[in-house]
């Protein structure tokens, strides 16, 4: 095979670093010179090495900044860096990436393997409107106004002020009474916030419309499936999701809620009655100290397959990963690709519980998928679709899941059990979650209500009810409200949820497949990962071993495969196996 050697068209920056403190006036005329490159059959090639190493520079050093603000959202520099990249470079950067890609589709001259990029390139020049520019950085301002409001959260507890993630292992406590202390102070912060955060929303919700209109399309709802390149389903394939998540989840998740109360020996279940383990008294402590959650995930990395052990470890040696949860860190965690190394970055808010373990396994699934996919040569090969990106991240929570007992990972063999009992039983409670929230999302945008803050509170109340079964909110209407203003999301990533219940219907057929073969499936996901986005959607998911699911009778398969397996571990439990 010839390997074509690129020789960029027009000089670029050595690294990410010469673009730290860029402004758009610095980095245009880059542009502006690869503009200004003719295409031509002999060095399309080369035109495009060249464009897509300035987006990986440009992204990267977009990335750096997102992060350092992330990890110190209380640093007025580090915001700034972060919305001089967010809200002035970025949106501008996006024209010009429409402004090139046009060049390309109007030249014919596009190589083989771009059919996929092409498509997305002709939908974005088709949705792109020049009066988007300035709504696309305002919401990108408002966006780190939310992350700075909800950072900045912290509770008061046993004499001190505590950020918001340290009180999950309280939600887990055995004593009731505990539980209810630590949900009603996790939570209250976003209740008192609740007018803030409210009128926040109401600037987003006002300018994606506006975005939408100025696209010609009726509502945002329907502006964002193409801009999401949501080729292979629609809007109406995410009703008949909700609707057989209704079918055949809620009834599952009824009967393990059932059997939870039972365990619990409680008359009912209150919200601060579903994160404790009704399979083992104490709270159950994977690790004993910060440095021991991404060691002992290495060995199970290793232990599943060698070269993704050798990834992590890599990131590890790098010092790529920042787990642990301090004052001032934006909440949630995320994967985010460093693309001119080629590198991912891991962010999250450890607090000492098996939570941690779950999201770490997922992140590095994103991880793994950033490093497999940088082999394909430009960047818009590398990218897929959410759906893809999340069953990379989904599988790996249940391929990993076979090795969490000791010597290998985290636990004895009693609390292994445990804890994939626990994942199956989150497994029903987020697709129950995720098809309220995409749900919401879908009323928010199309009912033409959206812009009501009551109306929005009263319609999370009604779909909530939808979705949620067993669980007495009595006298906690506010807090159950409170619950939508928590998922950043629906204030940072609009119609970014539909994506987590496609890709964990894929993950449970990545996983039924190692059921009988573990080998063969992880070779099936390692291939799925390296395509990237070189491929349609039902075609990735087709190389992991997984289709598309939206209908009742698919969807019910897995949820009976797992509630057989969780009545398997139920059994193995309660029959006294000793770690």
């Amino acid at each position: 095979m010839t390997v074509h050697r690129v020789e960029y068209v027009v000089p670029l920056p050595a690294s990410p670093a010469e673009l730290a403190d860029a402004t758009w006036k610095s980095i245009f005329p880059l542009y502006e010179a690869v503009a200004g490159v003719p295409l031509d059959r002999f060095s399309i090639r080369d035109w495009l090495a060249t464009w897509s190493r300035l987006e990986e520079l440009v992204s990267e050093a977009a990335s750096l900044s997102m992060i350092a603000y992330t990890c110190d959202t209380a640093d007025p520099a580090k915001e700034a860096a972060y919305l001089r990249f967010s809200a002035e470079i970025m949106p501008l950067a996006e024209e010009q990436g429409v402004r090139l890609a046009r060049l390309l589709v109007d030249s014919g001259l596009a190589p083989d393997r771009l059919e996929t990029v092409v498509e997305r390139f002709r939908t974005s020049i088709l949705l792109f409107r020049d009066a988007n520019v300035p709504l696309f950085a305002e919401l990108e301002g408002l966006s780190a106004q939310y992350q700075k409001i909800t950072g900045g959260m912290t509770a008061e507890w046993e004499g001190e002020r505590k950020p918001l993630p340290q009180l999950s292992p309280f939600l887990q406590h055995p004593d009731r009474t505990i539980r209810e202390r630590a949900f009603r102070s996790s939570v209250e912060p976003y209740v008192t916030a609740h007018d803030e955060l409210a009128s926040l929303f109401d600037e987003l919700y006002g300018r994606r419309q506006q975005v939408a209109l100025n696209a010609g399309f009726a509502d945002f709802r329907d502006y964002v499936f193409p801009a999401k390149f949501r080729f292979d389903y629609t809007p109406d394939d995410c009703r008949r999701f909700h609707e057989a998540v209704e079918a055949t989840v809620v009834p599952a998740l009824t009967r393990a809620m059932t059997e939870r109360q039972r365990r619990l020996r409680l008359p009912g279940l209150r919200p601060w009655d579903l994160a404790v383990n009704p399979y083992r008294r104490e709270t159950l402590r994977p690790y004993s100290e910060p440095a021991e959650l991404p060691r002992t995930a290495q060995r199970i990395f290793d232990r599943l397959d060698p070269h993704l052990g050798a990834e992590f470890q890599r990131m590890i040696d790098e010092h790529l990963l920042d787990l642990e949860s301090r004052a001032g860190k934006a909440p949630g965690g995320y994967c985010d690709t460093l693309h001119a190394r080629g590198r991912p970055f891991i962010f999250m808010n450890a607090s000492g519980i098996l939570e941690d373990v779950t999201t770490l396994l997922h992140e590095a699934g994103h991880a793994f998928h950033a490093f497999a996919s940088h082999q394909q040569p430009f960047i818009w090969q590398r990218h897929p679709g959410s759906e893809a990106a999340e069953l990379a991240s989904m599988s790996m929570e249940l391929l990993a899941g076979r090795w969490l007992s000791r010597p290998v990972g985290y636990l004895g063999e009693t609390d292994a059990r445990r804890a994939q009992l626990e994942h199956l039983e989150d497994v029903l409670s987020s697709l129950a979650h995720i098809a309220s929230v995409d749900a919401f999302q879908h009323w928010l945008y199309s009912s033409g209500a959206g812009h009501d803050p009551t109306a929005r509170d009263a319609e999370w109340l009604r779909i909530r009810s939808r979705f949620e079964p067993m669980v007495d909110w009595s006298d906690l209407e506010r807090e159950r409200i409170a619950r939508w203003y928590r998922q950043l999301h629906i204030f940072l990533y609009p119609f970014y949820y539909i994506e987590y219940g496609i890709a964990q219907l894929g993950a449970l057929q990545v996983w039924r497949n190692s059921l009988s073969d573990p080998e063969g499936a992880v070779s099936a996901y390692r291939r799925f990962l390296q395509l990237g986005a070189t491929r349609p959607l039902p075609a990735l998911y087709a190389e992991a071993g997984a289709q598309l699911v939206f209908d009742p009778a698919r969807m019910g398969e897995l949820v009976r495969l797992v509630e057989t397996r969780a009545a398997q571990l139920r059994g193995e439990i309660d029959a006294g196996s000793q770690d």
